[in-house]
């Protein structure tokens, strides 16, 4: 079983920064990716990004247009999530997800809330 503890969520003002983290209980070098989902009160959990341990290839959703930036550092098996020019459409709860296939684990989720 992996731990994850994310952080770093709260209110912040349309057009602000928030910098989010995960922190794994267990080593991150080994994973197939690790990636950031948010999740709106009745709605479908969406992919934000994803990296892979190495942090060379990233991916992102089409909604993040240049935004949002994922890193990874190896050394403390952490993940961020650095997010500017926030909207209140970046509302909800950020989880992170580690992967090592074939298992996948959650974390318990951090709130982002962009006021207009």
């Amino acid at each position: 079983q992996v731990h994850l503890v994310e952080s770093g969520g709260g209110l912040v003002q349309t057009g602000g920064s928030l910098n989010l983290s995960c922190v794994a209980s267990e080593s991150v070098e080994s994973i197939d990716y690790m990636g950031w989902y948010r999740q709106v009160p009745g709605q479908v959990r969406e992919k934000v990004a994803q990296i892979p341990s190495g942090g060379a290839v990233t991916y992102y959703g089409d909604f993040v247009k240049g935004r949002f930036t994922v890193s990874i550092d190896n050394t403390k098996n952490t993940m961020y999530l650095h997010m500017n020019n926030l909207n209140p459409g970046d509302t909800g709860v950020y989880y992170c997800r580690y992967v090592r296939l074939p298992d996948f684990y959650w974390g318990q989720g951090t709130q982002v809330t962009v006021s207009s």
